[in-house]
């Protein structure tokens, strides 16, 4: 019993890491697309928001953004605000969904 235990274990945990993570909106986020976002961010947005958005020196902290305003995230990033450069020219739609992604997921923990 214990080989069936185990596989049972396993099988469980590899379902668990397969599936979607949730935004608080109960919107689905897929792990590449998170990692993806984890990516985008480290290369863009870590220099302003700080690494994994812990310490962010003079940008906006957005562990604080409100998970009910992609609409404003999406607007936020690709026109610009306040300091921060607008990047439509550099981030595709896909690009910016995986920030969201990353953002609200990396809110969490």
């Amino acid at each position: 019993m214990t080989g069936t235990a185990e596989r049972l274990a396993v099988g469980a945990l590899l379902a668990a890491l397969a599936a979607p993570l949730f935004g608080q909106d109960g919107e689905k986020f897929a792990e590449d697309q998170i990692k993806q976002g984890a990516a985008i961010y480290a290369q863009n947005c870590a220099p302003c928001h700080g690494p994994r958005m812990r310490d962010p020196d003079a940008a906006f902290d957005l562990r604080k953004f409100p998970p009910d305003a992609k609409g404003r995230f999406v607007n936020s990033i690709m026109k610009g605000k306040n300091q921060m450069p607008p990047w439509a020219d550099l981030l595709k739609p896909a690009d910016v969904d995986a920030l969201w992604a990353y953002v609200i997921t990396e809110q969490k923990q």
